[in-house]
């Protein structure tokens, strides 16, 4: 009984082992395969290149033409060898060029050299004091001016210096243009409605907008979402009251509130998130005007489609007279000694 449960020992053990050693054996013929098909990959030539930039939304200051050029510019890659390119060297050349953030290379299993390029994005254009321009990206470096094209990005004018080395307060005052120029881009109603960021010798900023004819004091760069939307709350309610040209400058360098000066001297001061709760209640009546405007009316010979603009006309009309309280605003009057 014993030899018995012995023997059987013994052939579960020779199994396992064959079993082992055929694992270890198919592993070893993997590697030597896998080994074999680099080496034969390696000795091929360079099939192609094939070039993917990415990161820039609207523009391409370095197109594919330029990036092979930058490539065979440093090593010429026509026949030659996979194993004989240095990859990473020719990496380092492209991330040289001001407008390449960041370059990836390897070949793919037909030996096409796959090329992945992330453009540095702008976020506005600077103009020194003392006349020059230059890109500021996203990361607030620096990037020359490009002959190809000119970005659609905010204009800040007189930048204090256009030293490449920059003193510490320079370098702030150039984040603050980084973080209202990725405000303004991502927005496509500040894109339209600034048209140039003014930097004051104090180191502040001044708006001046594309519709309106008035001065934008913004202060500094801080706190850049809460003065836009205080900002954009203010223009809903100044059209809507009394038009966007009845003042010649705002204010928005303090909390929930804009101070707005009436040419004549007279300043006003918008309590904006007041006025904002108002907009959004004119706004639920305005909507559930339109849906009983959209039934049809049986007895009339008035056509549906006028009668519903008519209607509307009335409806808002009648709002704007009832939210005239709503949207009034804590004058401050100023006599002006002449």
């Amino acid at each position: 009984m014993i030899n018995t449960l012995y023997d059987k020992t013994i052939k579960l053990n020779w199994k396992k082992t064959i079993v082992q050693v055929l694992w270890v054996l198919m592993g070893v013929g993997t590697i030597v395969l896998f080994g074999a098909a680099m080496i034969i990959k390696n000795h091929k030539a360079c099939a192609d290149i094939k070039v993917e930039i990415t990161g820039a939304d609207e523009h391409l200051f370095i197109d594919e033409k330029d990036v092979k050029d930058l490539i065979n510019e440093h090593s010429i890659l026509e026949n030659k060898k996979v194993n004989q390119i240095d990859l990473k060297a020719i990496e380092t050349e492209l991330e040289k060029t001001p407008w390449v953030k960041n370059a990836e290379l390897f070949f793919d299993n037909n030996q096409v050299l796959q090329v992945k390029i992330q453009e540095r994005q702008p976020v506005g254009r600077v103009f020194t004091a003392e006349g020059s321009s230059f890109y500021v990206d996203s990361s607030g470096v620096r990037l020359p001016l490009s002959d190809k094209l000119s970005a659609r990005v905010p204009m800040f004018t007189n930048f204090p210096s256009d030293k490449e080395v920059m003193a510490s307060s320079d370098s702030e005052l150039l984040r603050g243009v980084v973080d209202m120029g990725k405000f303004i881009t991502a927005d496509s109603f500040w894109m339209a409605q600034i048209a140039q960021v003014y930097i004051t010798p104090q180191g502040t900023f001044e708006l001046t907008p594309t519709v309106g004819n008035q001065t934008i004091i913004f202060g500094d760069a801080d706190d850049v979402d809460n003065k836009f939307n205080n900002l954009y709350t203010f223009y809903k309610k100044a059209w809507l009251q009394n038009g966007i040209n009845t003042y010649s400058k705002l204010d928005v360098r303090f909390d929930n509130q804009v101070v707005a000066v009436k040419r004549g001297a007279e300043i006003s001061v918008a309590d904006t998130a007041k006025a904002n709760a108002a907009i959004q209640a004119l706004m639920i009546d305005k909507r559930s005007f339109t849906a009983k405007a959209t039934m049809p009316a049986k007895d009339s010979t008035v056509p549906v489609k006028e009668k519903q603009e008519n209607n509307l006309k009335t409806s808002l009309s009648s709002n704007n007279k009832r939210r005239s309280n709503t949207f009034s605003i804590v004058k401050k009057s100023n006599q002006i000694k002449k």
